[in-house]
């Protein structure tokens, strides 16, 4: 997919947000556990109550590894789904990879070419040429972590060199990398104060944001320091919508809970 697509649906949907697809089976509705496929049926249903209403849908990767083949064939059938059913819609793979370049090409291969995603996660540690070959594939995208959500995000993320945090070096340095407009970076919504100082910084590129809804991030602090003209945001949210009801009315309530997230959403626009 390229940029301009990914533009102009977020235009004509008014949304900027991505559902997060991260299959539990101790937590979907049980009524689904005696089927052949129950994540991928779960998924199934998630995706087309809520299609119209998101313009991403980013599963986890390591909800699916949780589960053996079993899971990597649930993974595979739901985004060939997307796919196949929802073209427009952009896919990412919520992978978190990162390692040597021989490595990470085959990282790349493995999401961009066998699973067809769209984008990937990556971890920057490891530096250019751990990124750089995911940024090899023409209209992929990488998602490299930037300023994370979680409690530990700020062991390192946030730590002073030079008189500058950390990540503003790696924002800067990726800024570089051959490709790099072919970078998206991974900016929590539990520190939207950051999102001003990282907007100097990356003004143009898109921002994947966690964190709202179940983890307590502001959508209007994030929209507030963090949107661009062309929105440059895709906000996901996860529990708060895929188990919203653990009843026969599963999808029914997700849609519902991903339509008030749209509709604060469409004021922005």
């Amino acid at each position: 997919m390229t940029r301009a697509l990914l533009v102009e649906q977020i235009k004509k949907k008014q949304s900027f947000l991505c559902v997060g697809l991260d299959v539990d089976l101790d937590k979907i509705p049980q009524h689904l556990l005696t089927l052949e496929d129950p994540i991928f049926e779960f998924n199934k249903q998630i995706i087309d109550a809520t299609h119209h209403l998101t313009v991403a849908y980013k599963p986890n990767i390591a909800f699916y590894e949780a589960y053996g083949i079993k899971g990597w064939k649930a993974l595979e059938k739901t985004n060939s789904y997307l796919n196949n059913n929802y073209p427009e819609i952009f896919t990412i793979a919520d992978a978190k990879r990162g390692d040597i370049g021989n490595t990470s090409t085959r990282y790349a291969k493995a999401f961009f070419e066998d699973l067809d995603f769209d984008s990937i996660t990556v971890a920057p540690y490891m530096g250019s040429d751990s990124v750089e070959p995911f940024l090899a594939f023409e209209n992929k995208f990488t998602i490299m972590l930037a300023l994370t959500s979680n409690i530990g995000g700020l062991d390192f993320q946030t730590l002073k060199i030079e008189n500058e945090a950390l990540y503003k070096h790696v924002l800067k340095k990726s800024l570089s990398w051959k490709n790099s407009d072919q970078l998206m970076y991974v900016v929590g919504a539990t520190r939207p104060e950051y999102f001003s100082e990282i907007r100097k910084i990356v003004p143009n590129h898109f921002l994947l944001v966690p964190g709202v809804g179940a983890q307590g991030g502001s959508l209007s602090e994030v929209c507030k320091y963090g949107l661009n003209e062309d929105i440059g945001l895709l906000v996901n949210s996860t529990r708060g919508i895929i188990y919203a009801s653990q009843g026969k009315d599963f999808a029914l309530k997700a849609q519902e809970k991903a339509q008030e997230l749209q509709q604060e959403m469409k004021e922005y626009f």
